[in-house]
């Protein structure tokens, strides 16, 4: 009971800043419309007034030719005429006042789409633009030039210097951020393989040899195995309830709490939690598996950069 209290409460919180947000973006937005109406009003006002302007000149006009018209000579009104054109040319200028002038598009469209882009800038936390360290990465393993995807490289391993810092059995990664602290997300795009291992890492695990991916030994990891099952790397495992097959994966961090929970991050379905009391700073852990010469398990993990 006091937990779900507790949860009530939190979830409460949640949506009241959702609503807060949303209230805030309405009144902005209302207000921008009031300002457009009363800014489109007077362009409409001063149009009009160079319209009347206008149109007394045409009258004036209109009414010298009709007194030429009394005139008897031809050569005259048509003089008259010439005159009267020099006289108006230059004081006549076309003015619309059209239905555009007001800026309907700009409150119309995706709206609902416009505002959570709006909202998107105010939501913590939002999936980060995490990077891996090339220094700790596996010599097969293959990163990309902006280090947010890691594929395993079956034909030659890469010429890379050993250090303390690099995985020389396990073919893994560390993210190149430490957290000791905060809330952080993450997302990876996992579609198309048949293993992965995804998680977090102590900074300073072992890189060398044989590695347990288990919590005591300073792993908090699920792994995708066997073509199509999921398994928290616990002791023993856990074997996970996922409907269909991953396509992308949510891993959210509360340090502070020490709460470790991810997700399919498709639909944010809950797929496993690890409370632990972390004793030092973490990193973000990849492991793309083995691919094999039958074409299997080549695709890459790729970290999902959300661009607003």
């Amino acid at each position: 009971q006091s937990s779900a209290k507790s949860l009530r409460v939190t979830i409460g919180e949640a949506f009241e800043r959702l609503h807060r947000l949303l209230r805030e973006r309405q009144k902005a937005m209302l207000e921008e419309l009031e300002a457009d109406t009363a800014r489109t009003l007077s362009d409409i006002e001063h149009k009009i007034q160079r319209y009347s302007h206008q149109l007394r000149k045409v009258q004036e006009g209109t009414q010298i030719l009709q007194e030429r018209l009394a005139e008897a000579d031809k050569h005259v009104f048509l003089a008259g005429v010439a005159s009267l054109s020099e006289r108006l040319k230059g004081k006549i200028h076309e003015t619309n006042l059209t239905y555009e002038d007001f800026p309907t598009s700009k409150y119309m469209g995706p709206l609902q789409f416009t505002i959570w882009k709006s909202l998107f800038q105010d939501i913590h936390p939002v999936p980060a633009a995490l990077t891996l360290d090339p220094g700790t990465a596996h010599h097969r393993l293959i990163l990309s030039d902006d280090c947010t995807i890691v594929a395993y490289g079956n034909l030659h391993p890469q010429p890379l210097q050993d250090s303390p810092k690099r995985f020389d059995v396990e073919v893994s990664v560390l993210g190149a951020q430490a957290f000791g602290a905060g809330v952080h997300y993450w997302e990876v795009v996992v579609s198309e393989k048949t293993q992965w291992v995804l998680g977090l890492a102590h900074e300073a695990v072992s890189r060398k040899g044989s590695i347990q991916i288990l919590p005591s030994r300073g792993f908090y990891c699920i792994v995708m195995h066997d073509g199509n099952q999921y398994s928290a790397c616990t002791e023993p495992w856990t074997r996970l309830n996922v409907k269909g097959k991953l396509e992308k994966v949510g891993v959210f961090l509360d340090y502070d709490k020490g709460l470790l929970i991810f997700y399919n991050a498709d639909d944010m379905s809950w797929l496993y939690t690890f409370r632990e009391r972390f004793p030092g700073k973490l990193c973000s852990y990849f492991s793309p598996g083995q691919s094999h010469a039958n074409g299997k398990n080549v695709q890459p993990l790729r970290i999902n950069t959300v661009r607003i």
